[in-house]
């Protein structure tokens, strides 16, 4: 039977949310100011899903969330300048005061309404300011893949 865990913070002041995290396993250590969630976690603010094998949360002495490590089959269901996005990647970083996005090994990108897609090794996706920024390390190409329409007659 599923274990659930369902947690609320407030983020910050000027941007107060729930969060709520449902997975199999729960752990907590107070002294390193970490908890780990695992088993088939999901991790929901307002819109936004988180969904990976094992999440960790990092919090300040004040127990406000400093940051979200997503690993295995890491994806997450975002808004970014009220569009709707898909992102994947082998290991996730959610830093809730600047509102980004880390996406490491494997990552990927896509704008849901107008199909576009970016691919790379590691891709930073900014909400506040609606940026990514899109790095390749090695033998493989950064991607990007968009449509055009065709305007001949």
């Amino acid at each position: 039977m599923k274990f659930l865990i369902s947690l609320f913070f407030i983020l910050n002041i000027v941007n107060a949310a729930n969060v709520e995290v449902v997975a199999d396993k729960f752990f907590a250590d107070e002294k390193k100011q970490i908890s780990v969630f695992s088993g088939s976690v999901v991790v929901t603010k307002q819109s936004d899903r988180l969904k990976a094998d094992e999440v960790t949360i990092n919090f300040d002495a004040k127990k406000q969330p400093l940051k979200y490590i997503a690993v295995g089959n890491a994806k997450v269901d975002m808004i970014i300048n009220e569009k709707k996005y898909f992102a994947s990647a082998d290991k996730m970083i959610y830093d809730p005061i600047k509102d980004q996005y880390e996406l490491i090994g494997n990552a990927f990108l896509h704008e849901l309404i107008t199909d576009k897609k970016v691919y790379g090794d590691k891709i930073f996706v900014n909400q506040l300011t609606g940026r990514y920024e899109v790095d390749s390390k090695g033998s493989e190409p950064v991607k990007f893949i968009f449509k055009v329409e065709d305007k001949k007659q």
